[in-house]
């Protein structure tokens, strides 16, 4: 029965990374537009400078640089996420780094909803003594 529960955590561990990665990819489109305005090709009417405030041109860098910085970092951020996520489901299908699927299922339960319940699963799974005797290679071990 732990073989079986631990084979659904793999499956349910690269859904879960493919589903990340994909949506990690979405801010793409902020990224492109960030550097449209700070390359000059976004399309925008004239606009008379107001006093007091800097110039539209230097307004539409200012903005360009802030979609290209937060853009680059949710999607860094989240295609880290993922991989860690593939790599605790290769781990979890080898029964290795038993550590390390805990710690990515800690983080799992930060992507509600689906990743908290398989980060909820994935603890209630990994802690029980027979699954640790599983992943210390105990013979006679498998339930």
């Amino acid at each position: 029965m732990d073989g079986e529960h631990i084979r659904l955590l793999t499956i349910f561990h690269w859904v879960q990374g493919g589903l990340t990665a994909f949506f990690s990819l979405l801010p793409i489109f902020h990224l492109l537009m960030g550097l449209a305005m700070l390359s000059g090709k976004f399309p925008m009417a004239p606009a008379a400078a107001v006093k007091g405030q800097p110039p539209p041109e230097e307004m539409l860098r200012i903005m360009g640089g802030m979609f290209v910085a937060i853009a680059s970092v949710m999607i860094c951020a989240g295609l880290t996420f993922a991989v860690l996520t593939f790599f605790s489901a290769r781990f979890l299908s080898r029964r290795r780094n038993r550590t390390f699927s805990l710690i990515v299922a800690g983080l799992n339960c930060l992507l509600i909803p689906f990743g908290t319940v398989l980060g909820v699963f994935t603890l209630l799974v990994l802690s029980r003594p027979s699954v640790a005797a599983l992943y210390q290679g105990e013979p006679g071990s498998e339930a």
